[in-house]
């Protein structure tokens, strides 16, 4: 009997078009596996069981009928906890929304479900999407697949955890500064960060709203294609008409992202750039002195704008917060709405610069993480470690954040080590195709 939960979602998609699934039995099946899981408290913050059976149901008959949505209607996902789920919590890791319930779906939920989609529940995060780590003492940290002792990457941990050990078929993430692409790098999935403004951020928990993005984790850039397309309500773009890697133009950038790489990351980025350049990929080293201002004003672009979104909220309870994640936000205080501004205006020039400079190349690379999850014990001692290990995990992932870009991070072949590819603003389809190819390069 085949486990359909160990396959991708592309895959039951198709076989509930064969017949040869159900997505009612497919739906129980994982239920089943995350009730008998004995990590699953640490992936899921609270199920909606009823709501997925019921999803299931009216999928199933669909089905049957031969009028299914979308190429994964009746597929079960999960869902990060800072989408509103309507009459379910939705607290975004925080003790501070203790008890929040939300009236009605996020817009992006909504268009998911028209779609055909299957909401499992929500998952556990990093404290209101403020880390990349993924520790949560005070809600709960998920685990990584590679190491059950380390961090499974953050904010969007569970989301993670709930595809790499099998109890989702995919996950939907948020990321600011590189919150999908951790996770997804350190637990071997593919994760897609959308542009900024391409998806709907009503109904879902703010951190930064001018950085913050949705996207899908996955273990395959067709599933993550195809997600996109869910969370839109539109067509997916066609993979398997990508052009060949043989004649792609992909530049590998050099700037700050090669820095203090530690020696698993560093090794699994020169494997995956010697694949693809025998895959055919013409492969440029370049540099892009304009990314270094932004990358210096990143404190001031981010917590300036995360301060005066939770300042009132966390000045009232500041008890409630773990206290690395809430000396981050303090740090907003430190700037001034003229500093604001003025960064803001280099930013953009900044964009300008990049995106004319990068014109000519298919996609740009570096190393998703520079260094591998962190041990939770080690984490919990706070101190240095902690804000050295997570200024330098969101690092390399930042950059994607910074420029406005689309970015797509996909397996190495190493563990918890990612290659990350980024493309135009706006321009996921063709991004998608070449990591479609980038893919099948890298095996």
């Amino acid at each position: 009997m085949t486990d359909w939960t160990t396959t991708t979602a592309a895959d039951l998609g198709r076989a509930y078009d064969r017949g040869e699934a159900d997505p009612r039995e497919v739906t129980q099946a994982y239920l089943d596996k995350i009730e008998a899981y004995p990590l699953r408290d640490r992936i899921y913050a609270r199920l909606t069981p009823e709501r997925a059976l019921a999803e299931a149901a009216a999928a199933s008959e669909r089905a049957w009928k031969g009028e299914r949505l979308s190429p994964l209607d009746g597929v079960p996902v999960s869902w990060k906890d800072l989408f509103d789920t309507a009459g379910v919590a939705t607290e975004a890791g925080s003790a501070l929304l203790k008890g929040r319930v939300p009236e009605a779906d996020a817009p992006v939920l909504e268009t998911a479900t028209r779609m055909g989609l299957v909401c499992l529940g929500k998952t556990h995060m990093s404290e209101l999407a403020f880390s990349g780590l993924g520790l949560n003492p005070v809600t709960a940290t998920p685990p990584c697949v590679n190491d059950a002792e380390a961090v499974a990457g953050g904010s969007s941990s569970g989301a993670a955890a709930s595809v790499a050990f099998g109890l989702a078929a995919a996950a939907v993430g948020s990321d600011t500064g590189g919150s999908v692409r951790i996770p997804a790098a350190w637990n071997d999935l593919v994760g897609l960060k959308t542009t900024s403004g391409r998806i709907p951020l009503d109904g879902v928990v703010p951190l930064a709203a001018r950085f913050d993005t949705v996207g899908p984790l996955c273990r395959t850039v067709e599933d993550a294609a195809l997600m996109l397309a869910a969370l839109e309500g539109t067509g997916a773009v066609d993979l398997e008409g990508a052009l060949p890697l043989r004649g792609r133009r992909l530049a590998a950038l050099r700037t700050i992202v090669m820095d203090d790489l530690r020696d698993a990351p560093r090794a699994a980025y020169a494997g995956a750039l010697e694949r693809l350049e025998r895959a055919g990929a013409a492969i440029d080293w370049i540099d892009a002195p304009e990314i270094e201002g932004p990358m210096a004003d990143a404190g001031l672009l981010y917590t300036t704008e995360a301060w005066g979104t939770w300042r009132d909220e966390i000045t009232a309870q500041p008890e409630l917060m773990f206290a690395p994640i809430r000396e981050r936000f303090e740090g907003g205080k430190a700037f001034s709405g003229a500093d604001y501004v003025a960064g803001w205006q280099r930013l953009e020039a900044a964009r300008k610069l990049w995106a004319a400079r990068m014109a000519e190349y298919d996609a740009v690379l570096c190393p998703t993480a520079p260094n591998l999850p962190p041990k939770l014990d080690k984490l919990m001692e706070q101190g240095e470690y902690y804000v050295t290990e997570n200024l330098l995990t969101l690092r390399n992932t930042r950059v994607g954040n910074l420029m406005g870009l689309s970015a797509i991070t996909l397996p190495s072949g190493t563990p918890s080590c990612g290659v990350m590819l980024m493309g135009r603003a706006m321009g996921e389809e063709a991004l998608l195709q070449v990591a479609a190819v980038a893919e099948a390069a890298l095996g």
